[in-house]
Order: structure tokens, then C-alpha cells, then sequence
């Protein structure tokens, strides 16, 4: 058998900003377990470096795509300790003197692209300056190393400050790449573009969690649901994720968001309906697993519902997992889910159950929207609590037809989030389909500009 040609060996690398699998949000998790097994897929050999906000540079080898792959976790971080090697201003400020002395600098000008996510929904200034800034840093470092920069889908904007506003378009228009993940934050991407659009390099696609591959979770997760979903006997299992972000502060999450909706109120009532159908069990999902006392935590909000609303043995909370795989495979044993916590929602969606969402932000609209489901958007800025539960209510009771249509839909869906992937990959080995050797791909090549 004759040896293989050592140019067919050769490693891509890239690096991945954005979807930090630490932080204990499942939803940003899956962004990075979604986009690192679509790549996996088309690129086997691929070297990957995921920035995330811890500190020094660590082994990192996931199994994704049927894969194990080839990689790193490496500290990235906005920090006023400039002496840190995983300071972006630091890095940042060298890489304006040509110099790149520390391996996370020499990690993002040697990789064959850097894909950047912002968490799916920062990319904006109404999470503050210091956030947006922290946002925008790692797309600036890949820019100024001459890297091909590419924006995995997601939303951009709003901007409320001429200036915020001035730098997402210096970082759209020198991309590589920019995706959008539904039609209505495309259509800010094109206006950021202005008279720099380019069909071929900002488009429209679909969030990358609908690829999130879905994995049975260990024993120790099955065993504190015993019979919930073996046991069915024609019982409907209903799924609810209990949002910490809007439940723990309700003032807090009203003043925020501008909601007209009592969330807590809106749950209860979901609660009490779902129960008085004989048999319906009710299963309280976390997405975001920080610890009980931090403000965003799911599992304190799904204990503190259950406490609430009582019936022992007909209703749950799914054990916390730190894996945004095990939490889409509880999610899609599902027979209907309502979700406030958009990537749960997309793990509903993604595997096929009904699924409504009580929605404090237009994004929900956006992607469910891309699945033909915007009928089942229940908005908290616009309805009151009866009306937010009667819709999403509406949704379990005609969940045969939601099912219908969400069948009839997926498949576009899920085409687009491959094809995007597809293009992905051209950006970082554009050989890949006919498995030839990876051809260089730098910035300069591709007439992007630096900033």
C-alpha cells in the first residue's frame, strides 16, 4: 500500500472567539459544540483554539462530529491587568507594533481563520460599553493579525451609540465572511455594510445550535427521572425552561426588557392548565446552570416553580448538565416544550417537538420565524400574563399541527445550516471537497482589508 503523501496530512488551524463552552450558559455552549461538530464533519484534521475566559493555554480535545479533535483552550479576556499573555488590550496594542509574543496573539495570526460568534447576541452596546468592547476586541486582534476574520451567524445590534455603531461596521466591511442568523438581523448586517455589501461575503443563514447533535446523558441524569421517558402510556410530557434572568428579578428583568407580561404569573397559570389535563407530567428544564444565588440561575427558578405550583410525581426538574448535548436529548423527549431561553427552544426545535417560547426580546421572533413558527411567539413586551399563557397554551393544545408544520419546515432549515457550514469550510481549506491538500488562505489573498 503506498504511503500517504505527507501534503494530505497537513493540519488546518483556526481559532474560535464567542462561544465559551465555561460560562454555564448551555445556550453559548452549544454554539461552540455545534459549530466544532460541523466542522469536524468536512474537516477532520482540523487544529482548533477555543478562546474562552479562563486563564494560560490547555489541552482541549472534544468529541464531536464522530471525531475527537486536535485543539486547545486558551484564555482570551478584556482586563485592566496588562502584565496578563490573555490580555486582548495587551495583545491588541503589540500587534499594532508588528509584535506577537504571547501564544494567543501567535494562536490567531497563524490560524487559517478565526470565527467569532459574539455568544450569538452580543454583538451590540446595550450590554454596556465595557461588554461590547470585550465583544468586538478578539474580531479586531484576528483583523489587525491578517487573518480571515469570519462572523458565524448571529444578531447584530442594536447599537445605541454612534460610535459602537461606527465600529461594527469597520468589522463587517473588513471581514471575511459575516452571517447573519435570520432575516431580520440580516437586514441590519446589510445596512452596517452600506455601499461595502457583498452578496457573496454577508449573507443570510441559520443559527448554528440547529447542528447541535444530541447526546443521551449518563446514568446518573437518567436515574433522577425514573420512567419519564420510558414509561409513557400515553401520557403527554411537557417540556418548560424557567429563565433565572427573568425569573429571579422580575422588577429588574421589567425594567430591562420593557416587559407588559408578570412572568412569574404567566408560569403559574401554564403550570395549572397543563396539570388539569389527566396524565400530563411536567418537566422544568435549566439552560443556564450558574449556582443558586447567582442572578441568571435556571435551576434555582425551575426549584422555586416547582415548590410553587406542588404535584409530586407529576412534575420534575431535569437534573443540571454541563453539556448542551445532554440538555437537547432531554429536551427532545419531549411531546411539546415552551422555553424562555432561546437555545433551548432550539434544541426543541431542531429535533422536532412543538415548541413555543415566551419571548422578552426580538429575537426569538427571528428564529423562529426561519422554521415558519412565528405563530408560536408568545412577545412579554406586547401581551399580559393571560394572554402570553393563553398562546403558548394554544400551542400545546394544536401541538399535532405545530409538529406538522415544524416537519414541513426543517428541512430547509437544516439545509441552510449546512450549506453555511459548507462555506465555512471553503474559507478555512478551500480543498476540502475533493480532500486535497490545504491551500494557504490568509487575508491578503482574499482582499481583505485589515483595521
Amino acid at each position: 500500500m503506498p504511503a500517504e503523501d505527507p501534503a494530505s496530512m497537513t493540519t488546518p488551524s483556526i481559532c474560535l472567539c464567542g462561544a465559551a463552552p465555561d460560562t454555564g450558559n448551555l445556550g453559548v455552549s452549544a454554539l461552540a459544540y455545534a459549530t466544532l461538530g460541523a466542522l469536524a464533519r468536512r474537516l477532520p484534521r482540523l487544529s482548533v483554539t477555543v478562546f474562552d475566559h479562563q486563564r494560560g493555554v490547555r489541552p482541549f480535545r472534544p468529541v464531536v462530529g464522530g471525531r475527537a479533535l486536535d485543539g486547545a483552550r486558551a484564555g482570551l479576556a478584556l482586563t485592566r491587568r496588562l502584565h496578563r499573555p490573555e490580555s486582548v488590550g495587551r495583545l491588541l496594542a503589540l500587534a499594532r507594533l508588528g509584535l506577537y509574543l504571547d501564544e494567543p496573539a501567535r494562536r490567531v495570526r497563524d490560524a487559517r481563520a478565526v470565527l467569532d460568534i459574539s455568544g450569538g447576541d452580543s454583538f451590540s452596546d446595550i450590554y454596556g460599553a465595557w461588554r461590547f468592547r470585550a465583544v468586538t476586541a478578539p474580531k479586531r486582534l484576528a483583523l489587525r493579525a491578517r487573518s480571515p476574520l469570519v462572523l458565524l451567524p448571529q444578531t447584530y445590534g442594536p447599537f445605541a451609540s454612534p460610535r459602537a455603531r461606527r465600529t461594527a461596521e469597520g468589522i463587517v466591511r473588513a471581514a471575511h465572511s459575516a452571517w447573519a442568523r435570520d432575516a431580520r438581523s440580516f437586514d441590519t448586517l446589510r445596512d452596517l455594510a452600506g455601499d461595502r455589501f457583498d452578496p457573496a461575503r454577508h449573507r443570510a443563514g441559520v443559527d448554528v445550535a440547529f447542528l447541535l447533535e444530541t447526546l443521551e446523558p449518563g446514568a446518573d441524569t437518567l436515574d433522577a427521572l425514573p420512567g419519564w421517558f420510558t414509561q409513557r402510556d400515553g401520557s403527554v410530557v411537557a417540556g418548560l425552561n424557567v429563565s433565572g434572568l427573568v425569573w429571579n428579578d422580575p422588577g429588574a428583568a421589567r425594567e430591562r426588557f420593557g416587559l407588559a407580561c408578570d412572568y412569574r404569573a404567566a408560569l403559574v397559570a401554564m403550570c395549572g392548565e397543563i396539570l388539569k389535563t389527566p396524565g400530563a407530567r411536567l418537566l422544568l428544564v435549566p439552560h443556564v446552570v450558574t449556582p443558586p444565588g447567582q442572578r441568571e440561575s435556571d435551576p434555582a427558578a425551575c426549584a422555586e416553580l416547582a415548590e410553587q405550583i406542588g404535584a409530586p410525581g407529576r412534575v420534575a426538574v431535569a437534573p443540571a448538565v454541563d453539556d448542551p448535548r445532554h440538555a437537547k436529548w432531554i429536551i427532545s423527549r419531549c411531546d411539546w416544550f415552551c422555553g424562555t431561553r432561546m437555545h433551548a427552544t432550539i434544541a426543541a426545535l431542531s429535533s422536532g417537538v412543538p415548541t413555543s417560547t415566551l419571548a422578552y426580546s426580538l429575537k426569538a421572533r427571528g428564529v423562529f420565524e426561519s422554521c415558519a413558527q412565528g405563530e408560536q411567539v408568545a412577545d412579554m413586551r406586547t401581551l399580559d400574563a393571560g394572554a402570553a399563557a393563553a398562546r403558548a397554551l394554544a400551542s400545546l393544545r394544536d401541538r399535532a399541527g405545530v409538529r406538522a408544520s415544524l416537519e414541513r419546515a426543517l428541512p430547509a432549515v437544516m439545509g441552510t445550516a449546512n450549506d453555511q457550514f459548507d462555506a465555512v469550510a471553503d474559507a478555512i481549506d478551500p480543498s476540502w471537497r475533493s480532500g486535497a491538500a490545504p491551500a494557504p488562505a490568509r487575508a491578503e489573498a482574499l482582499g481583505c482589508a485589515a483595521k
